[in-house]
């Protein structure tokens, strides 16, 4: 984590290339271009820049949507992605003069459009320029999925032709900062799933994960009438967002959209609803969503600029052993190793060996979590590593470690370690494994219960010794060691050494 900035899961992203090319084939940015190119070198247009009726209808034809019901819709959505993002530039001309005071025909030009300068960059730019492009053009998009549709809008015009925002009960900040929220839940469910993108999420889970409190076990009817408006606000704002290529989106079923209508809310949908995707198949009923990987890059691009540390795997590829180690203790198990071998991959086995274990000194309260990253990612080294590790059989902290990877590969003339040494790393162990799980998931863990028996009944007289050990977590390592233990005498006898180990401390 960097400073007090949030921090999220890192997640896996292809290469920029790659998402250049999910951007390009979006089908809203696809419409866009080939208008943009349609236009060329002069359109006329209406006093916004908007296509005139005949030009909409071949605009639409020529996009192959004449027969879709909403075809018009999707080729003025597209016109205006492509004139906020400059693939089309407009040109207003000044106002005709109407003859005897007439009115201007709804078809007659108030302006020019034409190929604008960014056309060429989805053709010689970079990636990086393309994918800049498409993020413009998302932020337009967002903008829109979080306004009211127009009709209500026009319906609430006051006398002076004001909105009342008080009479639509919409506060676009608000409204905004809900967008923003879910998506930001998305891309949490995403990341702490591997961190792949495509993993569908229910959508009653998804409006429930940012309204429902966490410690209300059973949700009440205003919370669930709630949710179940939120979903087919959802409903309405992921539509109109799939055609960017953010997510992919099976949207709520229409028989049920009637239902709702009918009945309020739809308490069965909400009702101990959770962010796994149930077995039951009629939950897709319900609308499904699910990040893309072009997503998952443009949630994550929004985060940064907001200021939220959101990793990506590959981005700790050319820092030191120092961020390194930091962060692994944070990666879901896979995305670490990824990490770990791109790391490697850039340095001489007995130089990264070497680093990584000047890094894993100290005795602050992440030294045990940084020495078993460093053991783990040690673990991905051969023999060519094998002096390092010897550089540091004596060292107090570092020397128990080297030992076992020695020993793991058969190495030769290893000494045997000191008591003081295994007590140490046994000590260090366990409070690497103990902050890795957190206060609350420590008491459920069978696997670091099996640990805990397993040491004591392999060391005779284990507390006896285990209260001198210097090392700052000895205390509480004991005190948990005493809440895992199964047997009720050892278990006094670790909060005993817990208790002495604090008053020598």
């Amino acid at each position: 984590m960097s400073g007090d900035r949030p921090t999220m899961p890192p997640v896996r992203l292809p290469s920029d290339a790659e998402l250049a090319r999910d951007a390009l084939s979006a089908p809203l940015f696809a419409r866009a271009a080939k208008l943009a190119r349609w236009a060329g070198e002069g359109t006329p247009v209406g006093a916004g820049g908007e296509l005139l009726a005949g030009q909409l209808r071949t605009a639409t034809e020529l996009l192959g949507l004449a027969d879709e019901e909403d075809g018009t819709t999707y080729t003025a959505e597209a016109w205006q992605l492509a004139l906020d993002t400059g693939l089309v530039e407009f040109t207003e001309e000044p106002e005709a003069e109407h003859a005897a005071g007439g009115e201007a025909d709804e078809d007659e030009p108030s302006g020019t459009a034409r190929v604008g300068e960014e056309l060429a960059t989805l053709t010689s730019g970079s990636p990086e320029d393309i994918l800049e492009i498409w993020l413009a053009g998302l932020e337009t998009v967002l903008a829109d999925a979080a306004t009211p549709d127009l009709g209500d809008l026009v319906d609430q015009l006051d006398e002076t032709g004001d909105i009342d925002l008080d009479a639509i009960d919409w506060n676009p900040e608000e409204e905004a900062d809900f967008l923003d929220g879910i998506l930001g839940n998305l891309y949490l469910l995403t990341a702490l799933d591997e961190g792949e993108a495509g993993r569908p999420v229910p959508l009653p889970a998804l409006a429930a994960s940012l309204i429902v409190p966490d410690d209300m076990d059973e949700p009440t009817d205003d919370v669930l009438e709630e949710v179940s408006d939120a979903m087919m606000r959802l409903d309405d704002q992921f539509r109109l967002l799939e055609p960017t290529g953010l997510v992919s989106y099976r949207p709520v079923d229409e028989s049920l959209i009637e239902e709702i209508d009918g009945e309020g809310h739809i308490r069965e949908s909400v009702d101990g609803v959770t962010s796994d995707l149930p077995e039951d198949e009629d939950v897709s009923r319900y609308g499904m969503v699910a990040l893309t990987p072009l997503g998952l890059y443009g949630v994550r691009a929004r985060m940064l600029d907001a200021g939220i540390d959101a990793p990506a795997v590959g981005d700790l590829a050319e820092a030191d052993a120092n961020a390194l180690l930091a962060a692994l203790p944070g990666h879901p198990e896979g995305l670490a190793r990824t990490e770990t071998e791109l790391w490697l991959a850039r340095r001489a086995p007995l130089d990264a060996a070497r680093e990584l274990l000047a890094a894993a000194h100290g005795a602050d309260e992440d030294a045990p979590r940084r020495r078993l990253a460093c053991q783990q990612t040690l673990s991905l080294l051969g023999a060519e590593a094998e002096p390092a590790l010897r550089e540091v059989l004596d060292d107090p902290q570092l020397g128990g470690l080297a030992r076992v990877w020695l020993a793991e590969r058969g190495a030769a003339d290893i000494p045997e370690p000191g008591e003081a040494m295994v007590f140490w790393l046994t000590i260090d162990t366990i409070a690497a494994q103990l902050a890795a799980r957190g206060d609350d998931a420590v008491a459920e863990s069978e696997e670091l219960r099996g640990l805990v028996i397993g040491v004591v009944s392999g060391h005779s007289g284990f507390f006896d010794a285990a209260w001198r050990v210097d090392h700052p977590a000895t205390a509480e390592v004991l005190e948990a060691m005493g809440r895992l233990h199964p047997d009720k005498k050892t278990a006094k006898e670790a909060r005993k050494a817990a208790f002495k180990a604090r008053s020598r401390r």
